[in-house]
């Protein structure tokens, strides 16, 4: 919906995805005013893996949204992952409760923006940011068409590009994030990938890797990623895409029958979260708008779902502007910098073939307890730096249920 007059806004949240969504479901849910403005009109795609982690899905549940809401949910137990030398094996994941899940961004974003208007949020599709400006901790947003409002607080989950932060001054110079990923839609998968998660760790994207996501009925997201470099323009990763599904292990994998269907699509993935300002003002950057993607996986959606969390409680928890963002980005720091350091570390053994190869083949020879253990680390069912960070070890780390138990 659109108005013709300015709203009159408490609480401002650019960007109606994951970040924006969970922050205004748990803001409307607590009785607060809140209004979300998003440029696009849903249900709308969004170049993504698809993927769901452990801590995406523990967020979700948090929020309360149920999978049933979700059309393209497929639930996943576990990964065929191969190494760069060609071994093959399997990482389970355990069956008390959901770990692990693949969902059409369509599905999923559409899905909890109507769990924000439903609890009570002010909803504005096609509304575009022109512009925000910056006095004191005052910050104004100019909504393109209503004009500019002054909110108490602002919750910028407006992406890579976040216009929020270009506008107050706040994006560095040709930043243009730190992996870069690749995807398109498959359909008619006969072969392993129509039921398995699959990772390809291939020899010329280490760091990265390929992958193929179930999606229901033969449908897969398929795709890779990769740390960004010269190499990657577009027109080079459309060269390394089309090698890699002439690959035989892909091929047989996807099945002969599995065709591509709609465009491919290319986008940068943020991942420096500490590095970027968090907070401005009255306003707190979240999600990819915070770069808070894991920089060794690519993943994001379980990042942006708790920065946005974090935020609405910052804000619920009162104070004044300083004490609400100061919070909010002490939080931020405390959940994520750590395993954001530790993933960087990880990154560096797996840039190379013999360190990829090396920590693969540790994982398949270490039986089934250690291989379904490397699936919940890998899944993010704990923090990644939780072995090194004393505060957040808790009795069940060993054991904890999944999501949706």
């Amino acid at each position: 919906m659109t108005n013709a007059e300015p709203p009159k806004v408490d609480v401002l949240v650019v960007g109606g995805g994951p970040a924006g969504s969970a922050a205004a479901i748990s803001l409307a849910r607590a009785g607060r005013s809140v209004t979300i403005v998003d440029k696009a009109t849903f249900p709308r795609d969004k170049c993504c893996g698809d993927g769901l982690t452990t801590l995406a899905l523990r967020e979700l549940e948090h929020l309360g949204v149920p999978t049933d809401d979700i059309t393209s949910f497929t639930e996943i137990g576990g990964a065929r992952l191969r190494s760069p030398a060609g071994r093959e094996f399997t990482v389970p994941l355990p069956t008390t409760g959901t770990y692990a899940a693949v969902a059409r961004r369509l599905d999923l974003d559409a899905t909890l923006l109507a769990s924000a208007e439903r609890e009570g949020a002010q909803v504005l599709q096609g509304v575009s940011v022109s512009g925000a400006s910056r006095e004191g901790d005052v910050v104004t947003v100019d909504l393109d068409g209503l004009g500019p409002v002054t909110p108490s607080f602002v919750v910028a989950a407006d992406g890579m590009w976040s216009t929020v932060r270009r506008e107050l001054g706040l994006t560095p110079e040709g930043y243009r994030g730190e992996w870069h990923a690749f995807r398109q839609y498959g359909q008619g998968a006969t072969g392993s990938a129509r039921n398995e998660l699959i990772v390809w760790f291939e020899r010329d994207l280490l760091p990265g890797y390929a992958w193929s996501f179930p999606l229901g009925n033969g449908d897969v997201n398929i795709g890779f990623g990769m740390p960004r470099g010269e190499i990657l323009s577009g027109k080079n990763m459309a060269n390394i895409w089309r090698d890699l599904l002439e690959r035989p292990h892909i091929r047989e994998a996807l099945g002969d029958d599995c065709t591509l269907i709609d465009r491919h699509t290319a986008w940068p993935i943020p991942a420096r979260v500490g590095e970027l300002p968090l907070i401005s003002g009255s306003v707190m950057f979240t999600g990819d708008a915070a770069a808070a993607t894991d920089v060794m996986t690519g993943e994001g959606i379980g990042q942006a779902l708790l920065t946005g969390r974090l935020a609405a409680e910052s804000i619920l928890n009162g104070g004044s502007t300083t004490a609400v963002t100061e919070r909010y980005e002490r939080s931020v720091r405390q959940e994520l910098v750590a395993d954001h350091r530790m993933s960087v570390r990880l990154g560096k053994i797996l840039a190379s073939q013999r360190g990829a190869e090396t920590a693969l083949t540790i994982v398949a020879k270490s039986g089934r307890w250690g291989r379904r253990n490397f699936a919940r680390w890998m899944f993010e069912d704990e923090p990644r730096a939780i072995a090194v960070t004393p505060r957040r070890w808790h009795r069940s780390m060993f054991n904890r249920p999944g999501a949706y138990t």
